[in-house]
C-alpha cells in the first residue's frame, strides 16, 4: 500500500506539572511534608487554574519549518476511529479527549474537545491519580448523538456528544438570561419557540463508573449487545451495565490469597465483536486466554488457552519480559486473533490454540539490544495493533516513528515513517528499512542510530476504508492510500522493501 499524509494535526501547549506515579516516593514526599506543615516551615500555595486550547489542524508543510516544545500533558496516549469512520477520537496524557469529523472533501478537522478527567488524590493510599486517558471505546450510534467510553487509571465516564443549532425563547418563569422572574409580573402566560443559533457540540458526562478498581485500568471493551462493556485492570475484569455505576460484576480475579504467590497480571481485555459471551484477555506471561461467561459467572476457568511453547535453547533473563502481551484484537469476522508482544505480531485462530497461524517479526533486529533497552526501560513499552476493514491487513507501530504493515496473503510488509520531515502534504510515503549491518542504501537506517525516545505506540485503522491514524508523541497522523487519477483509491496491496 502506498500512503499519503492525509493530515498532521499538533497538540497546544499546555504547563502542566508532571505526576509522581511511585508509590513509595510519595508516600515518603507527603510524609515530610506533613512534619514541615506541621513544624510551620511551609505553607501550601493553591495550584494554578488553566484551561486547555482547542486544537487546531496544522498542515504538513507548515509544519517544516516549526520545533513547538510541548509538555508531558500533550502526549496522545489513544486514537479510536468510530464504527463508521466518520469520528476519530484521541486522548492525551492531560485528560483531554479530541474529536475529529471527516469532512466531505476526506479531511478530517476538529469536531469537538473536551477535558474528560482531572488529576485526583487518594487520601487513605496517599497516592495520586493522573489524568491520563488510558482507553477511548465508542459505542454504536443509535441516534444522532454520539457516545463514547473514556477512562483513566480509576474512573471510566460515558460522555454523549450532541449537536445544538436551536434555542428555546420565550419562557413564562424565566426571563432571556435564564433567571427566575418575579410571579407577580407574571400576566400572561405564552408558548415556548425555538430559534435558530449558530451550531454548538456539547459534550455530557452521562455517567461515572468509579470505585470498582483498586489497581490501574488498562481496558474497556463494550460488548456486541450495546448494553454491557468491561473494565480490566492488573487483577481483575469487571462487568458493568451502562445503565448502573453504583455496581458491577467481577468476572475474572486473578489476585492470589498471598501477594507474594503473584505469577501473573492482566495486560489487556477484548470483548468478541458477535458474540455477547465471549471475551479475551492476556497476561504478562504471553497467554492469551478465551471465556465463555456462559459456563459460569466467575472466569476464572477459561475456555481456551492460547499458548506458544517456548525453545529452551532460546530462552534468556528476557524471554518473560518480551513476550508480555500488550494488545489483543479481535478480526472484524471473529475467527481470529491479533496479538502483540514487544518483537512480534502474533494471529491466532480461535480453534488452534497451541500455537498461532501466522507469526510477524516487528523488530527482531532489537534481540541484540535487549540488555540496552532493558536498562532504559524501552523494553516495557506497550505497542498496540490493528486490523484493516478487510482483516487482510494488519499494522502495528516501532521505533524511531516507524511503523509496520503486513500483508496476511502475500505475506510482504513495508515500513513507514510517521515525522513531519517525511510527511509533506500528498506526498507519497518512502519504504524504510532498518539494517543490523552495513547499509546498502543511503535511505537504510542502521539499527545502531534508532531513536528509542520517538516511538509508535498507538494506531487505528478506519474500519472500511485504507485510511490510518498514527499517534507519535504528540502529533497525530492521518493517512490515506493514494488516489488513482479517475478519484478511486487503490486495490491495497503491499510491495517489499528490498531483500536484506
Amino acid at each position: 500500500i502506498e500512503y499519503q499524509p492525509l493530515e498532521h494535526l499538533s497538540l497546544a501547549d499546555i504547563k502542566t506539572p508532571v505526576a509522581c506515579s511511585n508509590p513509595s516516593t510519595i508516600a515518603f514526599l507527603t510524609l515530610i511534608t506533613k512534619l514541615l506543615l506541621f513544624a510551620g516551615l511551609v505553607e501550601l500555595q493553591p495550584r494554578p487554574w488553566f484551561r486547555p486550547r482547542m486544537l487546531s489542524p496544522v498542515l504538513c508543510s507548515d509544519l517544516a519549518a516549526l520545533e513547538p516544545e510541548y509538555t508531558e500533558a500533550d502526549v496522545i496516549s489513544t486514537v479510536e476511529f468510530n464504527q463508521t469512520g466518520e469520528f476519530l477520537a484521541t486522548g492525551d496524557k492531560g485528560g483531554r479527549v479530541v474529536i475529529f469529523q471527516r469532512e466531505p472533501q476526506g479531511e478530517y478537522n476538529v469536531y469537538s474537545t473536551f477535558q474528560s478527567h482531572e488529576p485526583e488524590f487518594d487520601y487513605l493510599k496517599s497516592l495520586e491519580i493522573e489524568e491520563k486517558i488510558n482507553k477511548i471505546r465508542w459505542l454504536p450510534p443509535h441516534n444522532p448523538a454520539h457516545f463514547l467510553l473514556s477512562t483513566n487509571d480509576k474512573t471510566v465516564k460515558l460522555w454523549k456528544v450532541s449537536e445544538r443549532d436551536k434555542r428555546a425563547e420565550g419562557y413564562n418563569l424565566r426571563d432571556e438570561e435564564g433567571r427566575l422572574k418575579d410571579l407577580s409580573t407574571v400576566t400572561t402566560l405564552q408558548v415556548p419557540v425555538l430559534r435558530p443559533m449558530d451550531l454548538l457540540v456539547e459534550a455530557t458526562p452521562r455517567r461515572v463508573f468509579a470505585n470498582a478498581h483498586a489497581y490501574h485500568i488498562n481496558s474497556i471493551s463494550v460488548n456486541s449487545d450495546c448494553e454491557t462493556y468491561l473494565s480490566a485492570d492488573d487483577l481483575r475484569i469487571n462487568l458493568w451495565h451502562l445503565s448502573i455505576t453504583d455496581r458491577s460484576f467481577n468476572i475474572v480475579d486473578l489476585k492470589p490469597e498471598n501477594m507474594e504467590d503473584l505469577s501473573e497480571v492482566i495486560t489487556v481485555a477484548e470483548f468478541h465483536p458477535h458474540h455477547c459471551h465471549l471475551l479475551a484477555f492476556s497476561s504478562s506471561t504471553g497467554t492469551t486466554r478465551l471465556c465463555d461467561m456462559r459456563a459460569r459467572a466467575l472466569c476464572d476457568q477459561h475456555a481456551k488457552l492460547y499458548e506458544e511453547a517456548v525453545d529452551p535453547a532460546r530462552r534468556s533473563f528476557f524471554s518473560e519480559i518480551v513476550s508480555s502481551v500488550s494488545d489483543v484484537k479481535f478480526s472484524h469476522s471473529g475467527r481470529y486473533l491479533l496479538t502483540r508482544d514487544y518483537l512480534t505480531a502474533k494471529v491466532w485462530d480461535l480453534n488452534m490454540e497451541n500455537k498461532p497461524v501466522e507469526t510477524y517479526q516487528v523488530h527482531d533486529y532489537l534481540r541484540t539490544k535487549l540488555c540496552s533497552l532493558y536498562e532504559s526501560d524501552c523494553i516495557f513499552d506497550k505497542f498496540e495493533c490493528a486490523w484493516n476493514g478487510t482483516d487482510s491487513v494488519i499494522m502495528t507501530g516501532a521505533y524511531n516513528n516507524y511503523f509496520r504493515m503486513f500483508d496476511r496473503a502475500s505475506r510482504r510488509d513495508v515500513t513507514l515513517e510517521a515525522s513531519r520531515e517525511m510527511c509533506k502534504r500528498r506526498a507519497v510515503l518512502q519504504p524504510r528499512r532498518v539494517c543490523v549491518g552495513k547499509k546498502r542504501k543511503e535511505t537504510d537506517v542502521s539499527v545502531d542510530s534508532l531513536d528509542f525516545r520517538k516511538k509508535i505506540l498507538h494506531t487505528a485503522w478506519h474500519p472500511k476504508e485504507n485510511i490510518i491514524a498514527i499517534a507519535a508523541s504528540n502529533n497525530l497522523y492521518i493517512f490515506q492510500d493514494r488516489l488513482t487519477a479517475n478519484g478511486h483509491h487503490n486495490t491495497p496491496e503491499i510491495q517489499s522493501a528490498p531483500p536484506k
